[in-house]
């Protein structure tokens, strides 16, 4: 009990060591190891790196640039939709391999430099200037997947309906 008191002494003093002018380390008779601020027979002085402090600007000085903002919702307008073609909404289908091939498109085509990215259940999984994206072992079950146009810097510009479907894989229980 007494080396955790000792270590949790010795982080807290450490932690706080900008606090104070100089921290001591002891080791008495027993192999028990105490830190003090205060110098003792037999103690040595523990060097104590300085601590890096960050400090964050208030969340109300922290605003998207106005440029940036009437770029992405420029670039957003100039597409009438995104949407997944296949699989179909409510669909339920067989995948051995759990891999299931999302064909997408957009009204008008895709501008240059501009990706489609697909998400399942909230996470993306693929992206692709072309139509389709395969996603490799889906697991068995009921998701949902999204399609989104994402411009050459990762910034989403659209976003489409998502879709729901039902994947069955084999198991070793039926």
């Amino acid at each position: 009990m007494n080396i955790r008191l000792g270590i949790f002494v010795g982080i807290f003093l450490i932690g706080a060591a900008p606090a104070l002018a100089e921290v001591y380390r002891n080791v008495d008779a027993q192999g028990n190891v105490t830190f003090s601020d205060e110098p003792s027979d037999g103690a040595e002085e523990v060097k104590v790196k300085p601590v890096t402090t960050v400090t964050l600007p208030k969340p109300a000085d922290v605003q998207e640039p106005e440029r940036l903002r009437r770029q992405v919702e420029e670039e957003g307008a100039a597409y009438d939709s995104v949407r997944i073609i296949a699989p179909n909404d409510d669909e339920a289908f067989h995948s051995g391999s759990g891999d299931v091939a999302f064909r997408v498109a957009s009204e008008p085509a895709l501008k240059r430099g501009h990706r489609y990215e697909v998400t399942l259940d909230g996470q993306p999984v693929g992206q692709t200037a072309s139509d389709t994206v395969t996603v490799r072992n889906v697991f068995r079950g009921t998701h949902n997947a999204g399609v989104n146009i994402i411009d050459e810097k990762g910034v989403q510009v659209k976003s489409g309906e998502s879709i729901r479907f039902t994947i069955h894989r084999p198991s070793v229980n039926n």
